[in-house]
């Protein structure tokens, strides 16, 4: 129980950087898309720079997870198509619908009823890849 208050405490932290941040407008989403403003770009950035701070931290440290195990991060598979048409795939859902997968609980909580559409989506696209993830090349 102890360790859920902590998920949540930082989930809410979490909710409201990004909702003060203003990376879960629909106004600020398709200015970056549009490239008319540096403000998403500058938000990604910072998050691109703090997870490659954080990775060199708990490699260089051998920090352990909530049970004690070491952290085991592999080197990412050889291959750029993959990438490539999974990035264009998430970038075009991002487009089309003008939220990140990330926010979607926060505009929930924020009374966007209408993310609940997306939400279905998403949960109906993951479940799509579970079925075809081995019929998928990889």
């Amino acid at each position: 129980m102890k360790n859920i208050l902590k998920y949540l405490l930082v989930g809410f932290v979490f909710g409201i950087v990004l909702t003060k941040s203003e990376a879960v407008s629909w106004y600020r989403i398709y200015e970056m898309f549009q490239f008319q403003s540096f403000h998403m770009y500058g938000i990604i950035s910072v998050a691109i720079l703090t997870g490659i701070i954080g990775i060199q931290i708990i490699k260089r440290n051998n920090i352990k997870d909530i049970k004690g195990e070491s952290i085991e991060i592999p080197d990412k598979e050889k291959g750029s198509a993959r990438y490539w048409i999974g990035g264009l795939f998430f970038g075009l859902g991002w487009a089309l619908v003008g939220s990140c997968p990330g926010p979607i609980f926060i505009l929930l909580g924020a009374g966007f009823w209408t993310i609940l559409i997306v939400l279905f989506g998403s949960l109906l696209g993951t479940y799509l890849y579970g079925l075809l993830k081995n019929k998928l090349p990889h």
